[in-house]
């Protein structure tokens, strides 16, 4: 098992980044559509998908965005960290056999609040397939959230 990385909200940086790339495979594309339920043929059945102007299966735009979710919660800020907000922009297809590099950037830290807002993208090769903006409860090294 991996080791999270824990940063307090006094840690934190403007500028500060983490990453986390992933290859999709099959058995993620299943895996996902049997835990989200979204079994739409678009995703799972490539007849289906070769007649869209995708011409071939795609990955769930919501898998993509899980991987923020990954570095929110293990990298930057880490444990602890709870999501507020996520504003999302899907911008191209991610396909099966894909490397998604996911990144957060810091972008703003509110310590009366608590909270830091983060810059997110994906990105397959030089394509920016998903960006958007992260807002996060940080934990304070001086007690409660």
């Amino acid at each position: 098992m991996r080791h999270a990385i824990q940063n307090y909200l006094e840690d934190l940086a403007v500028g500060m980044e983490a990453s986390h790339s992933k290859t999709v495979t099959e058995t993620d594309l299943e895996v996902f559509a049997d835990l989200s339920g979204d079994n739409n043929p678009v995703h799972m059945d490539e007849a289906f998908a070769a007649t869209t102007p995708f011409r071939s299966r795609i990955v769930h735009g919501m898998l993509t965005a899980s991987l923020i979710s990954t570095i929110l919660g293990t990298k930057l800020p880490g444990p602890g960290a709870v999501y507020v907000s996520q504003s999302l922009r899907f911008r191209a297809p991610v396909r099966l056999g894909d490397t998604v590099v996911a990144r957060a950037t810091v972008s703003e830290i509110d310590l009366d609040r608590k909270r830091a807002r983060l810059a997110c993208c994906c990105m397959v090769g030089e394509t920016v397939v998903l960006d958007g903006e992260a807002l996060v409860m940080v934990p304070s090294r001086h007690g409660s959230n």
